[in-house]
């Protein structure tokens, strides 16, 4: 029975050597792929010599960011700062954009550091920073690249506990200034048990992916539970995969892949860009497994892509929709394997009011040769209403271990199946709570029931359990009430998204005339699945109480051709008002790129709607309720 996760990851390099390993995809110029391995046995080696450089630092315990590009580097970075005892920070390679420079200058001032790794090509740039910041006497950095390698029979191993922290995993800041989660020995081991069990992994599983290694999904999903198993991992960069996302499912065919693990956008962008031709030489029936979370799913995405790929070897029971957050280390809930996602219909308009009453013919959920049991697609989109006032939901599927409950966030009451409230959890994968913030850590991860029972972590997450299986239907910072009605913004954006070919992503927000503008209003869900437990959403209100949304919708202008773009706005607008009743919508179109995103991609519905507030963004076309220019106006 271990009780850190180095003394096991250690066993497993050991037990493998160099027979497992992460292989690492980097683009060439003129478009070739060069294939870059460290086997396990030599990150060993690696990882022991860095860790003898930094407890001669005297480093043990103290915070280390770490900011690298995707690769190998990295992984031998993070492993050294786990055999060092020193906690790592992953983070993203800030850019010349202040906003970025300014975050992870928040990072720098949360969690004290002063000492960052990173590669020989960032060196330089990163002291530049620090000077023209005035850090560079405070922080500095460590090239791990250049200097000779120590000798790794020179360490002696620390002494581990369950409750030793390994390293803090910084929620993106969509809502808030980033948060350090707390995730220790315990939690890994805890969340790799997690993880095992539902996915059936084994040495013999082989993983294939390109999310970020600072993004929760990538740093567990991809490079720590690999190790957990003693199986191979092969990864690309994210930028590589936008770049030309076939690459994704040709290192599946090449390697033989049997798992696989992105948010929804990444299946959608596959499934636009990767074309009829690129399918020839295909073959993804080795998989047995295609992850789907960190985002809300869409059933459409499921149902499309499933029929798109079958021909090359997808099995719509490869699904497993899947839901967690850094607060939980990562898995919360999963599909179990091979069962494939279940789809279920929902009145939308009991939705609003919290219940979830399944539709007569929507309960055969799983997918089935890529179409549902029960009925055909409803509107093209999940998510959102269609005829007959109709909301599908996929389920994330069930917990493996750990404890979810659905709580009343006002009364703290648990909320009984078929119910809508916030989700909760409990177990050995919630993490010890945010870095430096005890009293935030008390709110979010010390919350008792109105009987006492606990402590949960409040997710900030709502859902409900039917039959077992949970299904999210959205964030309470991203309610929009109206009229005691209860819409979820991602609703409001998949409604407006099925109106036209031509509409990409959008962001839903809801202005008040009534209060300052620059309080309340709906936010992105915190960090990377973070928990940001709130109360209540906003309630839209203009001209008098008069409920108000706004979209800024991006599109694709290329799609639009035939469509003038300011018709394009009124359709979308009709659309939305329709399908939710609203008595008051406004619709921005823009150019791709103008929703804000966070580091790893996620919205951000509250930036955004600073930005259409205060200017920012540059409109294509628009539709906007005369209340709304006049507030618009006002901040500009």
């Amino acid at each position: 029975m271990y009780t850190d996760f180095v003394s096991l990851i250690r066993d497993n390099i050991h037990t493998h050597g160099d027979d497992r390993s992460f292989t690492f995809i980097s683009e060439e110029p003129g478009r070739k792929y060069k294939e870059n391995v460290l086997g396990f046995a030599e990150l060993d080696r690696k990882a022991l010599a860095l860790a003898c450089r930094l407890e001669a630092r005297g480093l043990r315990d103290r915070a280390v960011l770490l900011l690298y590009p995707e690769g190998l580097e990295f992984i031998t970075a993070f492993f050294a700062c786990l055999y060092a005892r020193v906690i790592a920070v992953p983070a993203p390679l800030p850019d010349l954009d202040a906003g970025r420079f300014g975050r992870t200058r928040r990072i720098i001032e949360d969690a004290d550091i002063a000492l960052i790794l990173t590669d020989t090509a960032h060196r330089a740039t990163l002291d530049a920073w620090l000077r023209a910041a005035g850090l560079r006497n405070r922080v500095h950095c460590l090239d791990t690249q250049a200097a000779k390698d120590a000798d790794p029979g020179g360490w002696t191993p620390p002494e581990f506990r369950p409750e030793t922290l390994a390293f803090l995993q910084y929620t993106s800041g969509s809502t808030s200034d980033p948060k350090g989660v707390m995730v220790c020995h315990g939690n890994l081991l805890c969340n790799g048990e997690e993880i095992k069990r539902r996915i059936e992994g084994s040495p013999d599983t082989v993983g294939v992916g390109w999310v970020p290694h600072y993004h929760d999904m990538g740093l567990v999903g991809q490079f720590l539970e690999p190790l957990y198993l003693g199986c191979r991992y092969v990864f690309t960069s994210p930028i590589t995969f936008i770049k030309r996302p076939v690459l994704w499912l040709e290192l599946i065919t090449r390697y033989r892949g049997t798992i696989t693990v992105a948010p929804n956008f990444g299946y959608e962008l596959a499934l636009r860009r990767v074309t009829d031709r690129q399918l020839e030489g295909l073959d993804l029936s080795s998989l047995t497994v295609v992850k789907n979370g960190a985002e809300p799913v869409r059933a459409a995405t499921l149902e499309a892509l499933a029929e798109r790929f079958g021909p090359v070897g997808f099995r719509p029971e490869m699904w497993m929709p899947c839901y967690g957050m850094a607060e939980t280390t990562l898995l919360v809930t999963g599909a179990p394997i091979g069962s494939g996602p279940v789809i279920r219909d929902f009145d939308a308009e009991a939705l609003t009011k919290d219940v979830a009453v399944p539709r007569n013919g929507a309960d055969g959920g799983a997918l089935n040769g890529g179409a549902l049991t029960g009925g055909a697609l409803t509107g093209g989109a999940a998510g959102g209403r269609g005829r007959g006032g109709v909301r599908r939901l996929v389920s994330s599927g069930r917990p493996v271990t750990l404890e979810v409950r659905i709580v009343d966030p006002e009364t703290r009451a648990e909320r009984p199946e078929g119910r809508v409230g916030e989700i909760w959890v409990r177990g050995g994968s919630v993490a010890r709570g945010y870095w430096g913030s005890p009293e935030e850590s008390r709110r979010t991860f010390g919350a008792r029931t109105n009987n006492g029972e606990g402590p949960y972590l409040r997710t900030g997450d709502l859902g409900f359990v039917l039959d077992g299986e949970l299904f999210v239907t959205g964030r309470i910072k991203d309610l929009i009430i109206v009229n005691g009605r209860n819409i979820h913004a991602h609703d409001i954006e998949e409604a407006a998204r099925a109106a036209h070919p031509a509409a990409l992503v959008g962001a839903a927000f809801s202005i008040d005339g009534a209060i300052d503008p620059d309080v309340g209003g709906t936010a992105g869900g915190t960090g990377d699945g973070g928990a940001d437990a709130g109360s209540g959403g906003t309630a839209a209100g203009l001209d008098g109480g008069r409920e108000h949304v706004v979209i800024v919708q991006e599109i694709s202008t290329r799609a639009a051709t035939g469509t003038p773009l300011q018709e394009l706005a009124s359709l979308i607008k009709a659309r939305v008002a329709r399908t939710f009743e609203l008595p008051a919508v406004s619709v921005v179109l823009a150019a791709r790129g103008t929703v804000r995103r966070t580091t790893s991609g996620k919205m951000q519905r509250r930036l955004t709607r600073e930005a259409f507030l205060t200017g920012e963004i540059a409109a294509l076309a628009d539709d906007l309720e005369p209340g709304v220019s006049g507030l618009r106006r006002a901040h500009v």
